[in-house]
């Protein structure tokens, strides 16, 4: 008499056994721990490189927004967050391994939102380096480049409230693009197609605005799209924007919601 072949895993019925499980996945491999690091090595790198090409000589009067200007590594740590967040999810599909996970756990919507409660804690753990680290190096480098309390430009320390605003609203937006890429992922199930999704959505309306003349329709791309977020950074001149700083934040937040209940729901309907 044939018996069929026991399930490898036990059959999860709580929320922490499937966190568990999770972190175990992401822990036994080495590519997320190398891409958490890059996501604060290079976003410290380009906010030093940014911090160092930028000068105010003095008896010039600069228009710049020095907590921003150190938070500019932000910009190219979002894209490794979006890789980060998309192969937990993707990898699972193109190994088959997504067929092991729903049958030991058939609650799919705990699945997902284990996943992205893994994922976007540490990519939260790692935007606080990228956070300070990129503040640190604007410390450093900037007052010796004319952008001094002295002369007017903000104070890069957590003490000063703007700043300590913008400080933990990159860390809530990196957390975000975490959120929005594993519901990208699980709409989208391919890893190319995903990542090549993602970083369009974060890149392509910043780029689009740099050639709209209307100013009306350059505020409702700013306005409504995920490129809103990063408003949380500035601290000066926050009049003139399109959206204010946690207003901004507020789409992104949407616009990550929205496509993790889409992934939610498409992970329920489909076969795996």
């Amino acid at each position: 008499m044939s018996h069929a072949p026991a399930l490898r895993y036990p059959i999860w019925t709580g929320g922490r056994d499937v966190l568990r499980a999770e972190w175990t996945k992401l822990a036994t491999v080495t590519g997320p721990a190398w891409l958490l690091a890059a996501v604060v090595g290079l976003s410290v790198a380009v906010s030093a490189a940014a911090d160092a090409v930028t000068r105010c000589p003095t008896g010039i009067t600069c228009s710049v927004d020095t907590v921003k200007l150190s938070l500019t590594g932000i910009l190219l740590g979002q894209a490794v967050v979006a890789i980060l967040a998309v192969l937990p999810v993707c990898n699972e599909y193109s190994t088959g391994m997504i067929r092991v996970t729903l049958a030991a756990m058939p609650r799919r919507p705990m699945v997902l939102a284990a996943k992205a409660s893994v994922v976007t804690g540490l990519v939260l753990v790692a935007g606080i380096f990228a956070v300070l680290g990129s503040l640190v190096t604007g410390l450093l480098i900037l007052p010796g480049h004319g952008f001094t309390a002295v002369r007017g430009f903000a104070q890069l320390s957590l003490t000063y409230g703007p700043t300590l605003r913008a400080a933990i609203g990159s860390v809530l937006y990196l957390g975000l693009i975490a959120l929005l890429s594993i519901g990208i992922a699980a709409i989208v199930r391919d890893a190319a197609v995903s990542i090549g999704l993602a970083l369009g959505v974060l890149y392509v309306f910043p780029v689009l605005t740099a050639f709209i003349g209307n100013q009306t329709w350059h505020d409702r791309i700013v306005r409504y799209t995920p490129m809103a977020g990063l408003n949380v950074q500035a601290t000066t001149g926050l009049r003139s924007l399109a959206i204010g700083p946690w207003g901004g934040l507020g789409v992104l937040a949407v616009w990550a919601l929205a496509a993790l209940l889409a992934g939610g729901l498409l992970l329920r309907l489909r076969d795996a």
